[in-house]
């Protein structure tokens, strides 16, 4: 299967082998949109007991980290300032609270926007359009390796950006919808199973990030790849070790690699039920090994993969919603 454009959520799979209290506190809440803090300029605190001030705060759903803009800090900086004004003790507490949700704020947009600057030491000055690429699925029993590529808008800068391995599943799919808002192009490179196989993951993977970087709409200046430098690429590139934590076109790239291959595991799962596919995603869970145990592979499996090490192989279940790679 060739690489493929996204201007929005990538398609479907290839076939079937793969080819608040008051306030709540930051980072709780489900993936609702939040409604902004009512601006302080419409509200007289002094009007105000401290049970109804907490009523108040208790209604508006206070920005979590992953979704958080600068006006969200902004209102919340002034919020706390003219409740720390207030001469009363417990509004002041309420004070303290949103000028803390603030600074917390402030910092995860400067580990963002520090992304950003590491990418730019990284490049040479005369490279205008960047390309971050990076993949998923190298390690598991079954499915498709997908890679993508993806050119971020200058000084885009992404609530809650990370490698995809540290963000929990259900606001990976947030910062995956953030990442495509920011981004000039995407590219998604698929290499199925029947690669896998015929190409080892090595060669399978190569080729992914190769699709993935032809299926970007403007052919880039210059790309950043995760760990090493891609062969026969034929554009000027750099392998950054680690650059899915500290890049920020590459862990945008991790996002958008990680979030389009569980969505073709949980189809994959739909056609070949028993394996648990929509939870372990093809890893080398304990659940995964006892369905191979009563099933026997499916064609979605990596033969060579279950002969290389069969259950010897280190057994890892995702926490939390994480799932490995």
């Amino acid at each position: 299967m060739t690489g493929r454009r996204t201007a929005g959520p990538p398609a479907g799979p290839p076939g079937a082998n793969g080819e608040p209290a008051a306030p709540r506190p930051v980072g709780a809440g489900g993936p609702a949109a939040h409604r902004p803090l009512v601006a302080a300029e419409l509200v007289d605190p002094s009007r105000l007991t401290v049970a109804e001030l907490r009523e108040l705060l208790a209604g508006l759903a206070m920005p979590v980290l992953h979704r958080a803009q600068a006006e969200d800090i902004e209102l919340l900086q002034t919020w706390g300032r003219r409740l720390a004004a207030d001469p009363r003790g417990g509004v002041r507490q309420l004070a303290q609270r949103l000028l803390d949700a603030a600074a917390a704020l402030r910092t995860e947009r400067r580990r963002v926007a520090a992304m950003l600057e590491v990418e730019v030491t990284l490049c040479p000055a005369e490279a205008l359009l960047v390309a971050g690429v990076d993949e998923a699925g190298r390690g598991p029993l079954a499915g498709p390796v997908v890679a993508a590529a993806v050119v971020l808008r200058p000084g885009a800068v992404v609530p809650g950006l990370d490698d995809s391995k540290r963000i929990a599943e259900d606001v990976r799919e947030e910062v995956y919808s953030e990442v495509l808002k920011a981004s000039l192009h995407v590219g998604v490179g698929i290499a199925g199973t029947a690669l896998v196989e015929r190409l080892n993951i090595v060669g399978a993977t190569r080729l992914a990030m190769r699709r993935a970087v032809g299926a970007l709409e403007r052919r880039p200046d210059y790309v950043l790849v995760d760990g090493f430098r891609v062969p026969d690429l034929e554009l000027p590139q750099r392998g950054v070790i680690g650059g899915d934590a500290t890049c920020a076109s590459i862990a945008a790239a991790s996002v958008v690699a990680k979030v389009t291959r569980d969505r073709i595991m949980r189809k994959v799962a739909r056609r070949y039920p028993g394996y648990g596919f929509e939870r372990n995603k093809g890893y080398a869970t304990r659940e995964h090994w006892a369905a191979l145990r009563r099933l026997g592979p499916c064609p979605a499996h990596r033969l060579s993969f279950l002969r290389k090490g069969g259950e010897s192989l280190e057994t890892t279940e995702p926490e939390d919603g994480r799932s490995p790679g």
